[in-house]
């Protein structure tokens, strides 16, 4: 039987297995809140995901990875990304290497400003 999804971020990080997996989606879920503070916090399709003005990211674990879900945004930031695995939207990373704080910050920021922006019109 499948455990019900988590209702909060801090439960979903408690049911990750991998210490180093907790460890850097903790430490990715803390950049997220210092780059985009007054963003929402909540889980959607069973993951923590961040809102503000409409979606900013998202993340999660998996078996041999983690991911930041941070969506077109990807796209932009191809050369810094180089080494990661990519996907329409998704960063894969190990789970004992985390994306570097200020790579995340300029993503986030990223993100923030184009959701700003299209709201405004």
């Amino acid at each position: 039987m499948k455990k019900d999804p988590p209702k909060t971020v801090d439960e979903y990080l408690a049911r990750i297995d991998s210490d180093g997996a907790r460890a850097s989606l903790t430490r990715l879920r803390a950049v997220i809140r210092e780059a985009a503070p007054e963003a929402e916090e909540v889980i959607s399709y069973g993951v923590p995901t961040y809102k503000f003005h409409g979606f900013v990211c998202s993340l999660a674990s998996f078996k041999n990875h983690c991911s930041f879900f941070p969506g077109h945004t990807v796209a932009d930031f191809a050369d810094q990304l180089k080494g990661y695995k990519l996907a329409k939207g998704t960063v894969r990373f190990p789970h004992d290497k985390p994306l570097p704080d200020s790579l995340v910050i300029a993503i986030v920021k990223a993100r923030l400003a184009d959701n700003l922006a299209a709201s405004k019109k």
